[in-house]
This record gives structure tokens, C-alpha cells and sequence, in this order.
């Protein structure tokens, strides 16, 4: 039933050509996930006590990368899966849902190595005319990017100190991580 549901939603979508909008497309999909679910019931707090925080790349799936399900872990997304980013949620996930490990997850292949702050501040000056200080981030070596995020971290005084935090990278050629020392 959900492979016929499947094409049928692939059908319609592409006898609607390109003028559909990928957002347009979601109630459609939503519909076929909404018929099979079954999850409900799952408790606000993740059950593996685990947050993640990852960067917001296409080609990354922590849950089919790291063997989670809908429930397990909170999952903070944003570019380059900076720590100082995520701080915030990672604060709420501990102090009011109960994570107790934290893992970072970079990538290779991110595009956060292939410009520099100035260079992104360069081209919001040309593109829009505005200019900003705001930091982005940006790094040129993935494994030391992987270690300053587990410093800041530590360091921070508003997350719990004997929580383990360690770092990985994932392949996007191989779908295997290594953890970062």
C-alpha cells in the first residue's frame, strides 16, 4: 500500500511540473507519512539522553548515519555544526529534557571550508548592500573545527560540566565516521 501510495505522489507531482514549489509538495508527502504513523506516543525527552549537534548539509543524515529513530536524541542543525550556534538549544536539551552526552558531527567536503567570514561579508556588501560584523564561522581544517566545538562546549559555563562530549566526522563518499581526538 505505501509503495502504490508513494508513486501515486510521485505521479501527481510530476504532472505538475516545475511550477509547484518544493514547500507546495510537503502536504502531499505528509499525507502518505500521516497514514502510516504510529509514533504519537513518544515522551518529549529523547531516550537516549543524547543530543547531537551536527551541520545542516543535504548529504548528512545523522539518524540513518548514527543508528537513530524518531525519540532517540535531539538533533541541532546549522551551518557547519558549530557549537557556539547551538549553545542555546543545548542548554534547554539538558536542563529541561535530560540530555547527558553530547556528540559533534562535521562532514567532509562541508562548505564551510571553502570561503572565509570576510570573504561572506564581501559578497553580502556586493549582493545586498549590507554589511555585518556577524561571525560565521567558517574554518579551514575539519578536525580542529571538530575540537574547538567540543572546547566551547566545556568551557561553557551554562552546560553541565561532567556530561561527555566527543566529535566525528562523516564521510559523504563513504557514509562511515571517525572520531576526532
Amino acid at each position: 500500500m505505501y509503495i502504490f501510495l508513494k508513486i501515486k505522489l510521485i505521479a501527481s507531482l510530476i504532472s505538475q511540473g516545475d511550477a509547484v514549489s518544493e514547500t507546495e509538495k510537503f502536504f502531499s508527502a505528509n499525507a502518505t507519512y500521516a497514514e502510516g504513523f504510529n509514533k504519537g506516543d513518544l515522551p518529549m525527552p529523547p531516550g537516549r539522553k543524547l543530543a547531537i549537534v551536527a551541520c545542516m548539509d543535504a548529504r548528512l543524515d545523522p539518524a540513518g548515519a548514527l543508528g537513530l529513530t524518531e525519540g532517540d536524541a535531539h538533533v541541532i542543525r546549522n551551518a557547519g555544526g558549530r557549537a557556539v550556534d547551538a549553545i542555546r538549544s543545548l542548554v534547554i536539551s539538558q536542563q529541561l529534557l535530560g540530555t547527558r552526552e553530547i556528540a559533534i558531527l562535521h562532514h567532509t567536503d562541508c562548505g564551510m571550508l571553502t570561503f572565509t567570514d570576510q570573504q561572506l561579508r564581501d559578497k553580502l556588501k556586493n549582493d545586498l548592500g549590507q554589511s555585518t560584523d556577524m561571525p560565521f564561522h567558517s574554518f579551514s581544517d575539519l578536525e580542529e573545527s571538530v575540537r574547538a566545538d567540543i572546547a566551547e562546549i566545556k568551557a561553557s559555563p551554562l552546560l553541565l560540566e561532567d556530561v561527555p562530549v566527543r566529535g566525528f566526522i562523516y564521510d559523504v563518499k563513504t557514509g562511515k565516521i571517525s572520531e576526532v581526538q
